[in-house]
């Protein structure tokens, strides 16, 4: 059943970390949350923490801006660095049902969706990203430090430091060259 959180029900419950809450915001399993300082989020987000081993397995860092409608889901382990930019609409994972050929695991067309076996595999956003509308980011995925993820992006895959990665499936199509100090097509 979802929850609806209300500003000062969050506000409560996470002290001084909140910087703004735009409500609605639907929260499951916050006692699976840590959050770091000044969070802000927009309307309709929702974090979902269905942790797998009793502990936290949704970590938020400090000054992390969360635009409208985002939805991340964590069962094992979801960590946002510090300063990190979520645009509208943006999902994340670290769990699917189901396994479709991970560790030669295959399951049924036939087994109705919601009874498969949960997958998982840990998701890491470092410091200073920027995710921008419409993307989703799936299991196993790490995306390094200072890099940006372009709008409508699926990443299935870990996207190195400073870099700039477009498309479905998304790829790098630039990196910071800091002896230039620019962005350089790859």
């Amino acid at each position: 059943m979802d929850v609806l959180i209300t500003r000062i029900d969050a506000m409560l419950y996470w002290k001084n970390k909140i910087r703004i809450i735009r409500r609605p915001v639907y929260i499951r399993g916050k006692k699976y949350i840590a959050l770091g300082n000044n969070f802000t989020s927009g309307v309709g987000m929702r974090l979902d923490a269905f942790s797998i081993h009793g502990k936290v397995c949704l970590e938020i860092g400090d000054n992390v801006e969360v635009n409208d409608y985002v939805h991340i889901g964590a069962t094992n382990s979801v960590k946002i660095g510090n300063n990190v930019l979520i645009a509208s609409k943006v999902f994340i994972s670290d769990h699917s049902h189901g396994f479709y050929g991970l560790n030669d695991r295959h399951d049924s067309p036939l087994t109705i969706p919601k009874d498969r076996e949960l997958s998982f595999s840990s998701v890491t956003i470092e410091d200073n990203v920027w995710i921008g509308e419409f993307v989703s980011v799936l299991p196993g995925v790490t995306i390094g430090s200072g890099s940006i993820i372009g709008t409508m992006s699926v990443v299935t895959k870990s996207i190195p430091a400073n870099s700039i990665a477009v498309g479905s499936p998304a790829k790098v199509v630039k990196c910071y060259n800091f002896e230039t100090a620019k962005w350089e097509s790859v």
